[in-house]
Formats: structure tokens, C-alpha cells, sequence
């Protein structure tokens, strides 16, 4: 039975898209799609969608560069309010050129070791290289803007089971069935999804349990503030009382099923703080690993994968939810042209392409992370080699870009250096920004030299290519740039001369002549 013949049998609208997951990958994903007028159906598993786990201090996240981009990019950065409010969290961290900006496997780097001028490529006008949130503002935010785009969100339906066809997929959430074109799983590292559709996911076991806690300390004063690497493990002290641990004990606890109990919390806190600190009582607790796993394939048939449900690590440097909005910004663009039959050959598999070396390499940054911090005399020779490293200008900043997201970028091919990064936030003469320029959703030909040719080209994808002309304060060198609708650069010239270039990258990621979208 068709799609169509199923949906009319029960009276339900087909979607083009169920999205399983409400959480920031998969708001984020439904808005992208929503922006290129796809209908779009979030399924939430959580009745209540809040949690004191999302709220500060657990729920505080450290948003990378290519995150802050891709909200500039939609008109959305402006709505984060935490970061203008929350105290420096490293505020035991020294002042100055000292100063603690960021941390690998527990190991600061300092704001005056960072040599930004390596970074060519970015601008006095492009955006913060990193901002703390949290994830209640940003499910909120993403929420606010998912619903004024017509996004349908039913919380309280999870997805049991799904089946799919060559024209689409049927997905069941308890008794009720609902029906799409296509499926993204958005539902977290024990995605539904990735498991009732046979994905593999592989990967390395984990090093330790994690802790997450809110407790009452008798003793508090046994404790040091800030994050601590002992013989033993790690403790973060965010604020007192707020207690995160990291106990190698090879994910044994995590793994047992066992109830997290006050006496369980106290025990592994001494051990791992080497003290005998005293909990009075335990108010929040929940368990984690440094399990590393990724799914070997994002996509089969009409059923997608992305964030957590694709790629699983431990939360060391808080690199997981801006990996996953990056899988989000990816996919929208080339899910939604897919959907409205104006995808060139090969568009949507080169999400996966794109994205799984991306995470492959998150991936080995956490276990190097792991490794680092073990408790015994391998950990703490390579911890001190990486700690020397890191205090040299060229060793922070090459930590700094990677925790950051600054050296991001996609084999696109070409030879133009710019060709496969995140575009500079050119600012243009009428005094707006490439960024702001970017709120549509649709590519951009940004042609500094005004060139005719260049100007043909883009009517021919109209509704797919807007053309911007004119200079920019500072153009880099460049004569024009090719931006996908993602904002990485698909094609540049430092001249006029390569027409034949321009015609082959415009043609490999949109198509000619598509109806316009409104």
C-alpha cells in the first residue's frame, strides 16, 4: 500500500518531514527545513520537555564558532540572553593575559598564548568565537522560532517503531500512527530510530563513569572550587554543592543499573577527591560515559540520522551539541531541496560525507581527552607533555582552534583556500554584514567586482541564489564567493577569470531554473 492510500485510510496529513526529538538538534533541523517551506511534525518523547538538567549549572553549554555562525545566520544569536548575565566560568582561573579561556582534558589555555592572527580568515566583524548558554534558552529559543514558522511539536510521543517505503514512512508512536516523506532521528544517544532501522553504530568502550550532581556538603571547605584532575580522577565544583565526577572505573557503575545513592555519591567523591568529605544529602544525580560510537552510515532510504543519534562521546569540552546543530545546518538545506525535487545528483549524500569526518575527528578529541586524564603513569606523562605543549603560543592557539570549531571546514575540492570554509563576515558598503544577509536560507553570490557574467549566472537559480554586488571594508583578497545556503563557501576567485569554475560548483549544489519559493 502507497503512502498516500495509508494516509487517506486514517484521515492524517502527509509531512514532508518527522523529526524524532525536540531537543536542540532537532529544533534547530525543523526550523531549517520550515524555512524552505517544508511541513515539518517534531515528536517528543517528554511530556515536559524541562528539566533542572538543562538549566544552569548542569545545563550550561560552551557554543562554538560554526553554532554562533549558523545563529547569526538565521537572525537568531541576538536572542541568547545567559551569556550577558553568567558569571566567567572560570573565575578562579587567574586575570590578564592569564586569564583561562577554555581547557583540554582539564588543562587550561590562557587568553594572552592565543595568536588570533593565524586565523586568516576571520574578520573585526565576524562573530564571538565562543558564548556560554544553556540548553532551556536554546530549546526555547529554537521552539519559539520552529512555531512562528509553522513547525507542528506534540510532546509526550515517543517514537516505538517505524516502517518505511520507497515513497515514505509510516511512524508509530504507541497506538497512534503518523506519516512523512522522510525520517530524522534527533533522539539521542539510545535513539528508537538509529536502533529499529539497523544502523551500526561502532566505536571504543568507555574509561570511566561520570557524575552529574546536586548535593549537600557538610565540609564543603575539602573541596576545591573550579575543576580539579587528581591521582584518581577529576572533579568540577561549578558553584557549591553542583559536583560533576569522573571515576575510571571502565563505565562498570554506569552500565550496572544500580540506583545513584547518597552513600554511592559519597564514596566515589572521596575516593576521587581524596578526601573524606561528608554529603548530607543528594538532590539530582544522573550517570554518563566516554562511550565513543558513531553510526557508520547517516542515512538509509528515507531515514536520516543526526547529533547524538548518529555520534555519541564523552561531554569533555561540551564539543556534542554544537557537532550536532552543525549536522542540523547541513542537512536542512539539502533535506528541504531533496524534498522540493531541486537537489543535483549526489546533494543529500554529501551530508554524510561532509558531517562523518567532522565527527569522526570530534570523536578521537575526546578520547585523547580520556587518555590524558587516566590515573596512572601513562595519563600523567602525555598529560604533562600536552600541558608543556599547550603554555606556548602556537600549542594554545592550535587548542583554542579546535575547541573553538575555528578550523572547521569541508573537502569540497577546488583550489582556492577559501573553497570549503565558513565564509568571513564580510561587512558590505550599504553597512550590513554577509550574515545578516544570510536569514533567507538561500545561497549567495557575493561578486565584489560587479561582473556581468556573474550576475546572469545567478538569475539562472533564481529563488535558489540571491546576488549581492558590491565591496566590502575588507574583501580578503577575493574577487567574489559562491556561499551555500549553510554559509560555507562553495566557490572564490581572486579575478574574474574563472567563469568555467563558478558555472561547475553552482551546478554541483543547486539546480537551474527551479521555481521560486515564497
Amino acid at each position: 500500500m502507497t503512502l498516500e492510500r495509508m494516509q487517506s485510510a486514517q484521515n492524517q496529513p502527509i509531512y514532508d518531514v518527522i523529526i524524532s526529538g525536540a531537543g536542540p538538534v532537532g529544533l534547530f533541523l525543523s526550523c531549517e527545513l520550515a524555512l524552505a517551506n517544508c511541513s515539518v511534525l517534531v515528536l517528543e518523547k517528554a511530556e515536559n520537555p524541562h528539566s533542572p538538567l538543562k538549566r544552569l549549572p548542569f545545563g550550561i553549554r560552551g557554543l562554538s564558532a560554526p553554532t554562533i555562525e549558523a545563529l547569526y545566520r538565521r537572525g537568531l544569536l541576538n536572542e541568547l540572553d545567559v551569556h550577558k548575565r553568567l558569571k566567567n566560568p572560570h573565575q578562579h582561573a587567574e586575570h590578564g593575559s592569564r586569564r583561562q579561556v577554555g581547557h583540554f582534558a582539564g588543562i587550561p589555555f590562557h587568553e594572552g598564548d592565543i595568536d588570533t592572527s593565524q586565523w586568516t580568515y576571520r574578520l573585526p566583524s565576524s562573530t564571538d568565537t565562543s558564548l556560554i548558554s544553556e540548553m532551556q534558552e536554546l530549546e526555547t529559543i529554537l521552539t519559539r522560532r520552529a512555531e512562528t514558522l509553522g513547525v507542528d511539536i506534540r510532546c509526550g510521543f515517543a517514537t516505538t517503531d517505524f516502517h518505511q517505503t520507497e515513497d515514505g514512512v509510516t511512524v508509530q508512536s504507541g497506538n497512534q500512527s503518523f506519516y512523512s516523506k522522510w525520517l530524522v532521528g534527533c533522539d539521542g544517544s539510545r535513539s528508537v530510530v538509529r536502533k529499529v532501522g539497523g544502523f551500526d553504530f561502532a566505536g571504543t568502550e568507555p574509561e570511566f563513569t561520570g557524575y552529574t550532581t546536586q548535593v549537600d556538603i557538610v565540609d564543603l571547605e575539602k573541596l576545591s572550587p573550579g575543576r580539579n584532575v587528581t591521582p584518581t580522577g577529576m572533579y568540577l565544583q561549578s558553584q557549591p554543592g553542583y559536583v560533576m565526577i569522573q571515576d575510571f572505573d571502565g563505565g562498570v557503575f554506569h552500565s550496572s543499573g544500580k540506583p545513584v545513592t547518597r552513600e554511592h555519591i559519597q564514596a566515589v567523591l572521596r575516593h576521587v577527591s581524596n578526601t573524606d568529605v561528608t554529603i548530607s544529602a543528594l538532590h539530582i544525580a544522573t550517570t554518563w560515559t566516554d562511550r565513543a560510537r558513531q553510526a557508520t552510515t547517516y542515512r538509509n532510504g528515507r531515514v536520516l540520522l543526526a547529533g547524538d543519534a548518529a555520534h555519541i562521546h564523552a561531554p569533555l569540552g561540551g564539543q556534542g551539541l554544537n557537532l550536532g546543530l552543525g549536522d542540523a545546518m547541513n542537512l536542512g538545506w539539502k533535506l528541504a531541496a531533496t524534498i522540493h525535487e531541486e537537489a543535483p545528483e549526489g546533494l543529500l549524500d554529501s551530508y554524510f560525507t561532509e558531517r562523518h569526518p567532522i565527527a569522526a575527528h570530534v570523536l578521537d578529541w575526546s578520547r585523547a581527552q580520556v587518555a590524558i586524564m587516566r590515573p596512572d603513569a601513562y595519563g600523567r606523562a602525555l598529560n604533562a607533555i600536552v600541558r608543556d605543549l599547550m603554555n606556548t603560543p602556537d600549542g594554545a592557539t592550535y587548542f583554542a582552534g579546535r575547541v573553538w570549531g575555528i578550523f572547521t571546514h569541508y573537502t569540497l575540492g577546488g583550489d582556492h583556500p577559501f573553497v570549503g570554509r565558513s565564509v568571513p563576515n564580510f561587512e558590505l558598503e550599504d553597512g550590513t554584514t554577509i550574515g545578516e544577509r544570510m536569514y533567507d536560507g538561500r545561497g549567495i553570490l557575493l561578486d565584489f567586482e560587479s561582473v556581468t557574467l556573474r550576475k546572469a549566472l545567478a538569475s539562472e537559480y533564481e529563488g535558489q541564489i540571491n546576488y549581492i554586488a558590491g565591496s566590502a571594508k575588507d574583501q580578503l583578497g577575493v574577487s567574489a564567493v559562491l556561499i551555500r545556503p549553510d554559509g560555507f563557501i562553495a566557490w572564490a576567485s581572486d579575478n574574474d577569470s574563472d567563469y568555467d569554475g563558478l558555472q561547475k560548483a553552482a551546478a554541483r549544489w543547486f539546480i537551474r531554473h527551479t521555481k521560486v519559493r515564497h
